[in-house]
């Protein structure tokens, strides 16, 4: 499993990554529909519609006070939930993901949908899955290279599982998680969004979340249209970008508890005008996309889910934010669609529009344009969108990411928690190869001082370097050449000193078999050391050496 090219082993486990992802994914999206119906008079999990508008309030108010103080009494590192913290833990922790955040992210995802605050639960789908994906390979005692892996299994069998879109799942995991394409990655990961689509389609049945208008391309003038909405809708996704990372800057000295107070009640005034921001919402998608809801309708609860999605992601709502970002393109697709009827007179309903804003919007917030065409085209198995969807897609991305210069709402986020994300060419190749697989192991171990005739009987072994112990610790890796030179030339030395003898030596810092070329180099830059001895991991085999590592070791292997 050191090894880059390990597919039948990688293989194997996305398909168990998979298949673990989609009893999670199951076990929340059961706990979501049946604890709303369970706690407030609804006939379904999406009806807050038939609430009164003041009960609205109230259950919105009262479960972020509830969130926030669940959210208080853990420590901060605990809390930490969502796709964001799946990149931080992918960019700085070698994709290791607690289980503690897993499980506070599954009671307080599900406690903020069924309260009615405007989140989505992919984003909670992602970090289970991701979590399921990253404990399997822990478990396993896997190298990092392929916990990463595997990680990205569990994000793709999640979205894949939440949308019914395998593919758009394989391509979100890999644009807008891993930001890596790899040919050793697609495998694995497709094989872990196709075993858990398979694992849901046979509990829930086959079904899409979206009716979705039979949209065809009929005529060019309709290119500009399309073109407009895309211009239109990377406006609308700079804005939700912009405002919500204000919120989330301004509020950060606040407490939790009084953070999510605030998003509920908030989200509860909104409420009482307009319902239909309360919770996923994907009822009102579908009546956007089926050309039901009149201008006026779709402005209001446009600008309604807008401010109310900001505010419950800033203050740092447990929830994610890919459903929401669809409901808010579908809203705002669909009442620039009337727009563009009533103005230009366009022989096309407001519906199609709303499909196109739907993923122009999911596009542009994720700067993922690839994944969003594709979920576009898995859920309308649509051929003909292919060339509005593109127009679109693009050019909301295009208006959002060169004209506001806003990257993914992921990113900024993250870097308003004072993290980067290092997705260069260089750190993504040396992710890819674990240390075990360029250590050298033809290397003895030998005390600091040392008589001639042990010297020369460990040189027989013939080895490449000497890993030098001072009073049992690993303190310098000598080159065994530069030893068997000073031998030959002082053959009166009774003893040796393997520190004072002129050699060349490099100074040891101590990693473990499971870490990769990027983990090794990490270590060196931070402690200023040359080289590296390779222990094994907690448990049997934690002291003994199995290889030395160096830093030309590691540039030699990014060349190849």
């Amino acid at each position: 499993m050191a090894y880059v090219d390990a597919l039948p082993q990688l293989a194997l486990l996305g398909i168990i990554s998979g298949l673990l992802s989609g009893v999670i994914i199951i076990l929340f999206r059961w706990t979501v529909e049946i604890g709303a119906v369970t706690l407030f008079p609804m006939e379904d999990s999406e009806g807050f519609e038939n609430l009164a508008p003041h009960w609205r309030l109230i259950i919105a108010t009262t479960g972020g006070l509830i969130i926030g103080l669940l959210l208080h009494f853990v420590s901060i590192q605990a809390r930490q939930v969502g796709v964001v913290h799946v990149i931080e833990r992918l960019n700085l922790h070698q994709g290791y993901l607690p289980f503690r955040n897993a499980a506070l992210q599954f009671i307080s995802a599900a406690l903020s949908i069924v309260c009615g605050h405007s989140v989505g639960r992919e984003g909670p789908n992602i970090h289970l899955g991701a979590t399921s994906g990253s404990l399997l390979g822990r478990k396993l005692g896997l190298p990092n290279n392929s916990v990463r892996t595997l990680v990205g299994c569990g994000v793709a069998a999640a979205i894949a599982a939440g949308f019914n879109t395998p593919l758009a799942g394989v391509i979100f995991a890999m644009e807008v998680v891993l930001m890596e394409y790899t040919i050793v990655g697609f495998v694995p990961i497709i094989l872990a969004a196709v075993s858990a689509t398979a694992l849901t389609h046979a509990v829930f049945g086959e079904g899409v979340h979206f009716f979705v208008y039979a949209y065809q391309w009929s005529t060019l003038n309709e290119f500009f249209y399309v073109m407009g909405l895309g211009v239109a809708i990377g406006i609308v996704a700079a804005v939700f970008i912009r405002f919500t990372v204000w919120i989330s800057t301004v509020s950060q000295d606040l407490s939790i508890w009084l953070r999510l107070l605030i998003a509920g009640g908030i989200v509860g005034l909104i409420a009482i005008p307009i319902p239909q921001v309360m919770g996923i919402g994907y009822d009102t998608v579908n009546s956007a996309l089926l050309g039901e809801m009149a201008l006026t309708t779709l402005a209001f609860i446009f600008i309604g889910k807008l401010l109310a999605t900001s505010v419950c992601i800033g203050l740092g709502s447990p929830g994610g934010l890919i459903g929401p970002s669809l409901f808010i393109g579908a809203a705002a697709g669909g009442a620039l669609g009337w727009l563009t009827i009533e103005t230009f007179d366009a022989q096309i309903s407001s519906g199609a529009y709303a499909m196109l804003g739907m993923g122009a919007m999911m596009a542009a917030t994720l700067q993922a344009p690839l994944a969003a065409l594709l979920a576009l085209l898995e859920l309308t198995a649509n051929p003909n969108l292919i060339m509005p969807g593109m127009t679109a897609v693009v050019s909301a991305v295009l208006v959002t990411r060169v004209v506001f210069r806003c990257p993914s709402i992921y990113q900024l986020l993250m870097q308003n928690r004072g993290l980067h994300y290092h997705d260069d060419p260089v750190s993504q190749a040396l992710r890819r190869i674990s240390v075990a697989r360029v250590m050298h192991r033809n290397l003895i171990e030998a005390p600091r001082k040392i008589s001639r005739r042990a010297v020369i009987d460990s040189l027989r072994e013939d080895p490449h370097w000497i890993v030098v112990r001072d009073q049992g610790k690993a303190v310098a890796l000598l080159s065994a050449p530069d030893l068997a030179r000073y031998t030959e030339e002082h053959q009166d030395a009774d003893d040796i000193d393997l520190m004072e003898i002129p050699a060349m030596r490099k100074d040891l810092v101590k990693t473990n078999v499971v870490a990769s070329l990027q983990d090794a180099l990490e270590l060196l830059e931070q402690s200023g050391r040359e080289a590296l001895y390779v222990t094994g991991t907690k448990g049997v085999g934690n002291e003994k050496i199995y290889g030395v590592l160096t830093r030309q070791d590691i540039e030699k292997s990014y060349r190849k």
